[in-house]
């Protein structure tokens, strides 16, 4: 029966479209893999989603809503297949304070104003910035959220009823004594010796998922007493419900969970923005880190902008379904790609086994204990932390280093979002610095009695003072040019500092004119109006042109 469902998926043409470029029809074989991957993550996601919902102090239904809408729309139409999207700890946390303030239908207004964002980023091109992202800050993430993920786990070793949510899904609470805990920690060292020695008998179930069928059946059927799933809250629900979270023309209205409606004004508007621009930078950060590092991985490039939109598109959604948002989760992530996920298959089947667990399959769930599951992200945690960081710190630049160190201690102590800003201003100023300490001239003295400064090195705000430093004005002869050949003029701080030169030098009843500009140089200074000849010859270097500075357009700059 199994294979005749396997064969007859692999014959069709529409579902055979779910692959990443594929070279051929989708095998059963492959479909068998996609299948158990998505099985395996939506196991994994019972727990997270419930997790991150107590954190941001909603329903757990709502957490597992979001997981299974965002999870299907950004498997379906995302940037990458393979990547596995739902809510998130990173987003629990900045939902929490709007949460206690205001409600959950002010959350459910959020998301749809954070989806919205989101589209308009993916619209505009945004996530191609993403580039900018240098591959320190890149390891400092990676590195940032093992920790986390290791970390969220720690609650799992903790009386159920006693944890009280924290940061990043991580929780504080009366930790485990005794037999209990030697229990729980044995199986979730033997969940992860099933998964490491899995692949070296079999190839045909992905490991975390003989990992989890393995350990359960020997918690069920010797009534081993451990953490189930159901101690942490019950999965079983319906439907996500359609549900407009405003209140139209005044009039008032409880929501899905008994809290009043969000008016639709521009009071609310004012409340709702501040979280939402937040949560959609968020989420588009890590949606896109996640997509560099799936990329990585599989080989594969691009996508930026269409996964930019389909998180905006699926968190649009989510808010119209009562679920509280999400974006791509590295964890998930990990153990799709090494159970074999590849296609946009895993990712759906994932999130639709999520909702036959809600609807069908709670009971049997809710019995699944929580230590295989945290043996899973165990072996996740030590399959996505780079290890080989520290050997690439004793190698690299010490700033570098550093960048590594920094981005993922404040992945740690405080959001992703804030971390990769962190480490990317740090690394552009970084590099600024280096450059501004490259800017020199070699002098040349011509016949006729001309002075040639040949500068060398970008010239721009951070190498504008050793720029000016350069120059003799008082000791130079009547005719100066200043070279550009090797050099670019950059920015607003570089033509104050071309001007203030030429006006040192007309103090002293001298000339300057400049050589070789390029044509983006000879663009910007045009614009600015500082040179008094006016030719598109010297910006292809087919004639020296030399051309007179104008001084006083800059004057007021201070």
């Amino acid at each position: 029966m199994t294979n005749k469902l396997m064969a007859s998926l692999a014959k069709n043409p529409i579902l055979n479209e779910l692959s990443l470029a594929p070279s051929g029809p989708m095998g059963a074989a492959r479909w068998r893999i996609e299948i158990l991957s998505g099985l395996t993550v939506a196991l994994a996601l019972v727990p997270e989603a419930v997790a991150f919902a107590f954190v941001a102090g909603v329903h757990p239904l709502v957490g597992l809503y979001a997981a299974f809408i965002v999870g299907l729309i950004t498997a379906c139409i995302g940037g990458r297949p393979g990547m596995i999207s739902g809510a998130t700890g990173a987003l629990a946390v900045v939902m929490v304070a709007l949460v206690a303030a205001h409600g959950v239908e002010y959350l459910f207004a959020t998301v749809i104003l954070m989806g919205l964002l989101q589209i308009a980023a993916g619209i505009f091109k945004l996530g191609k910035f993403i580039r900018l992202v240098p591959h320190p800050v890149m390891l400092g993430f990676v590195n940032g959220l093992a920790i986390v993920i290791f970390l969220a786990q720690m609650s799992q070793f903790q009386v159920p009823g006693t944890a009280t949510s924290g940061g990043h899904g991580i929780a504080s609470g009366q930790w485990m004594t005794g037999w209990p805990l030697v229990i729980m920690l044995g199986l979730t060292v033997l969940t992860m010796a099933i998964i490491w020695a899995t692949p070296k008998v079999t190839s045909l179930i992905p490991a975390p998922l003989a990992g989890i069928g393995i350990v359960a059946l020997l918690v069920i059927g010797f009534g081993i007493d451990v953490p189930r799933v159901g101690d942490l809250a019950s999965i079983k629900g319906g439907l996500p419900p359609f549900h407009i979270p405003f209140s139209f023309g005044g009039e008032g209205g409880t929501g899905l969970y008994g809290d009043m409606l969000a008016p639709f004004n521009l009071k609310t508007l004012w409340i709702i923005f501040p979280y939402a621009l937040i949560l959609a930078a968020i989420g588009l950060i890590e949606s896109l880190l996640t997509l560099n590092l799936v990329g990585e991985m599989t080989n594969k490039r691009g996508g930026a902008s269409q996964e930019c939109v389909a998180q905006g598109v699926a968190n649009t959604v989510t808010g119209f379904f009562g679920g509280m948002g999400g974006c791509a989760m590295i964890g998930q992530s990990m153990i799709n790609v090494k159970s074999g996920g590849r296609t946009r298959a895993a990712g759906i089947a994932a999130a639709l086994f999520l909702l036959a667990f809600i609807l069908v399959a709670s009971p049997l769930i809710e019995q699944i204990p929580l230590a295989a599951l945290v043996g899973v992200m165990f072996m996740v945690v030590i399959g996505t932390f780079a290890w080989n960081s520290f050997n690439i710190m004793r190698k690299v630049p010490r700033l570098d280093a550093f960048v590594i160190v920094l981005v993922t201690i404040t992945t740690v102590m405080y959001d992703l979002a804030i971390a990769v800003v962190v480490g990317v201003i740090v690394s552009a100023l970084a590099y600024a610095w280096q450059n501004a300490r490259r800017i020199h001239a070699e002098t040349e003295i011509m016949e006729d009695g001309t002075k040639v400064y040949k500068v060398e090195g970008p010239l721009f705000f951070g190498s504008a003072e050793g720029f000016s430093e350069l120059f003799t004005p008082m000791d130079d002869p009547e005719e100066v040019i200043i070279d550009f050949a090797r050099s670019r003029v950059a920015d607003q701080s570089a033509l104050q500092a071309i001007e203030a030169i030429a006006g040192k030098y007309e103090a002293e009843g001298k000339s300057v004119h400049l050589r070789h500009l390029s044509r983006d140089c000879h663009q910007l200074l045009t614009k600015a109006g500082q040179l008094m000849i006016d030719s598109d010859d010297d910006p292809d270097y087919e004639i020296a042109v030399n051309y007179s500075v104008k001084t006083g357009v800059m004057a007021g700059g201070h």
